[in-house]
């Protein structure tokens, strides 16, 4: 609404990025005058807090309390051994009641042993101390087995916990470039279900570690008793190792294999259900069913394969043992009935092999989870091994004040490891080598002239200098690398050559967190959280009041549409805020920033979905909450323009013009072609060039080209 109050907009401008922050002296000074009569009160700090991280709520769960091995060439169990190392109390807890309950098991059948032979020997003693004996081991058994098994599944679920933490913490310090070439579906895929393989292979190789212990134990006792009847209890020993290694050589690549099509598989869903509207109205859902059926097909190979390989081993790993109680039973019997041994060791004898079917039954389920969880873990350390290349420098200064001047001195840059298929993303502009940047920051790109070609860089000795509180708009065709400055500025991306200066500082000299935490960016394409709006536009300040949520909503216009919704600002938006408008989500990002309040204030293309009226009162806000603040518009729309002190003409990664809009449109040819290929939006805008200033643009372009000239004469305010 243009009419919206004064007080409303003192309001919003108030409303500090980061909450955490304590006012200063100098940071009120700062400020706009409208800024420092707002009612937006600064709650106090957190502890726990990063004073430039918008989260101020208190730590409920304490982080990791180790991280993996940085050594690549250890095993994956050695690289892990420090998680699990950190939680001792749960180990020594798990490995004493493991053995104590172990021994335990082991006694059995020696209690047992002695009391047949007491009762076969009729009057030779009284079997109530063997009773008591029994009774007490077995209650023993009980208690040190719960003991065990609570405190190793404890493990297994805080590591599982510890993991996904870190591997998360870890997504969030990478790089943007990161992103770039990986599949969203793939790294869900490793921080889930990978991370669950190796929770269940740490939940249930505890067991099969104490059942093979047993195997030791019982196979130790059987040779105090009689040696010979031992080793026909162990025939088949040497043939379940032999398998066994045969189906561990067998397993691990096809778990390799599995693991990385459940992730393909993933990335397909994720993408089918993230452009459900896309498929849809290219009425694409057969060719995409396809295309996961060939994926599903290609996981079923993988998943039959490693089942058949079960199948084949499985079987003869648990037969063997049977075939040796079988050999033991004949020998045993024939001993017996010869009396050279006696009925309780040959039931003692029976019962140990009975406990040793435990290990080859779980040998197997060892080695197939244990496979699993290998090939997980190397995926997941794929991740974790991952370095960000966007590095804070050791001795990086803290952007505390942040007055907004701005200068690009000769930047060249160009995206990393993307391949070029489109002239007309920027994005796609990638250079084919990698070399070390002149800043010595370690750079993935390469730099123009050094066996690159100049097509392949963006942005190509780009200059520009904006003062404190200027607003600048940046006008080029698509692919002139306007977004990318906005991205550079950010440090989303670290440049090629050349320096990006805010305050007469690099930006490869500052924190990250600093600087991001004074500069707002509202995207053309918003992403919503599936939260309440309340949360979605406080995002960036969760203690916001709701009084300064609505205040920043009204800025935005979204206040109105908010309010008609039936629970206005506690409705959940649906994922990715698709339940709402275009124009209402890009009204929601903006409400966003502006309840941040950020120094430096970036808007690309924000209002691009938002109809003519609805702009014009944004705009009408937008001139309260420009004031004292470094803004750069990014948008064709000449309402949009209207509002910047001065144009900046991009082209070829450069800066071909710079002026005001009228100026420019009498002297620029290309800039008004660049309008005029965007005359759609300008005339939806309600702007109009008049017929003079596009014949004083044809008389300034007589030497142009027939491409460069406009299309149609452009018409719009005087």
């Amino acid at each position: 609404m243009s009419d919206l109050k004064n007080s409303e907009l003192s309001d919003v401008g108030l409303a500090s990025r980061n909450s955490s922050v304590p006012h200063t002296a100098e940071t009120q000074n700062s400020q706009t005058p409208d800024a420092q009569d707002s009612a937006f009160q600064e709650p106090a700090p957190s502890a726990n807090a990063n004073r430039y991280e918008p989260v101020t709520a208190v730590r409920r769960f304490p982080p990791p309390v180790a991280d993996i091995h940085p050594d690549r060439s250890l095993g994956w169990l050695k690289r892990l051994w420090p998680l699990v190392a950190a939680h001792k109390p749960l180990v020594v807890i798990g490995v004493i009641g493991g053995l104590v309950g172990l021994g335990t098991q082991v006694a059995v059948p020696l209690a047992a042993r002695q009391a047949i032979d007491v009762a076969e020997a009729a009057a030779s003693g009284s079997l109530a101390f063997w009773i008591w004996m029994l009774g007490a081991l077995g209650v023993a058994r009980i208690i040190f087995s719960i003991a065990y098994r609570y405190s190793l599944f404890k493990l297994a679920f805080r590591i599982d916990t510890e993991l996904r933490i870190l591997i998360y913490n870890h997504l969030g310090r990478l790089s943007f470039s990161y992103y770039d070439r990986t599949q969203s579906g793939d790294v869900i895929s490793r921080a889930n279900s990978d991370i669950r393989s190796i929770q269940i292979f740490f939940s249930f190789a505890p067991i099969a570690v104490i059942a093979i212990l047993s195997f030791v134990f019982s196979f130790t006792a059987m040779l105090l008793i009689h040696v010979p009847l031992a080793l026909v209890a162990m025939s088949t020993l040497p043939w379940v190792h032999y398998f066994g290694m045969r189906f561990r050589r067998v397993v691990f690549p096809l778990s390799w294999i599995a693991q990385a099509r459940m992730a393909e598989v993933a990335a397909i869903v994720d993408e089918n259900v993230n452009g459900t509207r896309v498929v849809k109205s290219f009425a694409a859902e057969k060719q995409q069913i396809r295309i996961l059926s060939k994926s599903a097909q290609r996981l079923q190979w993988a998943a039959t394969a490693t089942a058949e390989a079960r199948a084949r081993f499985n079987p003869l790993i648990e037969a063997l043992p049977r075939i040796s109680m079988a050999l033991m039973l004949l020998y045993g019997g024939w001993l017996v009935i010869e009396d050279q041994t006696t009925v309780g060791t040959l039931f003692a004898f029976m019962a140990y092999v009975l406990m040793l079917q435990m290990p080859f039954r779980l040998v197997g389920f060892l080695l197939t989870q244990g496979q699993r969880a290998a090939a997980s873990a190397k995926r997941i350390y794929e991740v974790l091994d991952e370095q960000p290349e966007v590095v804070e420098a050791p001795d990086a200064q803290t952007l505390e004040q942040c007055d907004g001047e701005l200068r690009f001195e000769d930047v060249w840059f160009a995206y990393p490891q993307y391949p070029k298929a489109d002239e007309d993303l920027e994005a796609d502009e990638a250079p084919e080598t990698t070399e070390p940047s002149q800043n010595g920051q370690g750079s993935q790109n390469g730099q123009a002239g050094q066996g690159r070609q100049a097509s392949q860089d963006v942005l190509r000795g780009f200059n520009l200098h904006v003062k404190p509180g200027e607003t600048v708009a940046l006008v080029g065709a698509t692919g002139s690398g306007k977004s990318t400055i906005a991205r550079l500025l950010a440090r989303f991306y670290d440049i090629d050559r050349g320096a990006v200066l805010v305050d007469s500082q690099d930006v490869r000299d500052l924190q990250v967190a600093s600087l991001r935490h004074h500069v707002g960016m509202v995207f053309d394409e918003p992403f919503l959280f599936s939260e309440s709006l309340a949360d979605n536009i406080a995002y960036g300040r969760p203690d916001a009041s709701q009084p300064d949520i609505q205040a920043a909503a009204k800025a935005a216009q979204a206040h109105d549409f908010i309010q008609a919704l039936p629970k206005g600002y506690d409705t959940v938006v649906g994922e990715r805020g698709y339940t709402l408008s275009g124009g209402q989500r890009q009204r929601v990002a903006l409400a966003r920033t502006l309840l941040e309040r950020p120094q430096i204030l970036i808007l690309d293309d924000a209002t691009s979905a938002v109809d003519v009226h609805v702009e014009a009162q944004i705009h009408s806000a937008l001139k309260q909450q420009l004031k004292g603040r470094t803004t750069i518009l990014i948008s064709h729309r000449l309402s949009t323009i209207a509002l910047a002190d001065r144009v900046v003409l991009l082209r070829d990664g450069k800066v071909s013009a710079e002026g005001t809009h009228e100026e420019l449109l009498e002297s620029e040819p290309y800039y008004a072609q660049v309008l005029t290929d965007t005359s759609a939006d300008s005339n939806a805008a309600g702007a109009a060039i008049t017929v003079a200033a596009a014949a004083n643009t044809a008389a300034a372009a007589t030497t142009a080209t027939p491409a460069q000239m406009p299309a149609t004469p452009l018409e719009g305010p005087a």
